[in-house]
């Protein structure tokens, strides 16, 4: 005798497989609004300096690398192309110390803007050992659109600075980077120019 299959359970769909069930059951609890919590999280070390330095500056790196991504650069490598631009052509030594970073680090961005056909080396008539760096005229090109682009990431960052805190804050994180400079041994010849600008910032400050 063939049993008769009985009514189906409170809260079941008649007829449905068990399997299905309990996967819409599943959705409907991701599908849930996700419970609030007690309170506002708070990173961890969110009142150093430290903290406050690497946000802004990851902020910063963003807004730049965003727009330099167009020219076809990386962020960090505009640093050389702008520094060329300056100076005209500048010796791998004197690069890495205007930049503050290994000579190792620099030769290898120079490397790859060379790869790019953004800058050229050549070696010091008379010493071979001596390399130097300059832009093509395509760097020049470029140096330009980075100088624009660095204009538009300085307003964004400083828009809600007054004159006096946009020159302290300069003040304080060249402070700031000397010193982290000093202990990664990587501070180079730049003492000389940091005066001359906080001189600079100082005359600036001085009521007319």
């Amino acid at each position: 005798m063939q049993v008769q299959d009985g009514p189906a359970a409170a809260g079941t769909d008649a007829g449905a497989p068990v399997g299905d069930k309990q996967k819409r059951d599943r959705q409907a609890e991701d599908s849930a609004a996700p419970e609030m919590p007690s309170k506002k999280m708070r990173p961890p070390g969110i009142r150093s300096v430290g903290w406050a330095l690497v946000q802004a500056a990851r902020l910063h790196r963003a807004r730049t690398g965003d727009r330099l991504a167009k020219l076809g650069l990386f962020a960090g490598q505009e640093q050389v192309v702008q520094a060329l631009a300056a100076a005209g052509t500048m010796t791998m030594g004197d690069l890495a110390a205007l930049l503050r970073v290994r000579p190792p680090t620099a030769s290898k961005t120079v490397t790859r803007l060379a790869a790019l056909g953004i800058v050229e080396r050549r070696a010091e008539s008379g010493d071979g050992r001596v390399v130097r760096v300059q832009l093509t005229e395509a760097g020049l090109a470029k140096a330009e659109a980075i100088e624009r682009i660095q204009e538009e990431v300085e307003a964004e960052l400083l828009d809600h600075l007054d004159k006096t805190d946009r020159r302290r804050l300069r003040k304080l994180l060249r402070k700031a980077a000397r010193g982290l400079a000093e202990a990664a041994g990587a501070s180079g010849q730049t003492t000389e120019v940091d005066a001359e600008i906080e001189a600079e910032d100082e005359a600036e400050a001085l009521p007319t």
